[in-house]
């Protein structure tokens, strides 16, 4: 069975504050990037997986994203890649 590298992304929904981001845009704006707006921090997440095909791996990723890696009341997650590992 092959192995694959799987990109996930885990960012707070847009209605939850975001204290660490708004930090960041604070500094940035101190450092004259003012024009800088909207700035959000969240989790790049990346592991290697065993699966019969991309689409078993696609559908293993979202169940860890949705059983632990995502926290489904203040977070939402997004599959970047999911890409074949050569031997």
């Amino acid at each position: 069975m092959p192995y694959y590298r799987a990109t996930i992304l885990v960012t707070l929904r847009p209605a939850i504050l975001d204290v660490p981001g708004k930090t960041v845009e604070h500094a940035l704006h101190s450092l004259g990037f003012e024009t800088v707006r909207n700035v959000r921090i969240g989790k790049h997440i990346t592991l290697e997986l065993q699966a019969t095909d991309v689409e078993h791996a696609q559908q293993q990723c979202h169940t860890m994203s949705q059983e632990l890696l995502a926290n489904p009341v203040i977070e939402d997650y997004a599959i970047a890649t999911i890409e074949p590992i050569t031997p």
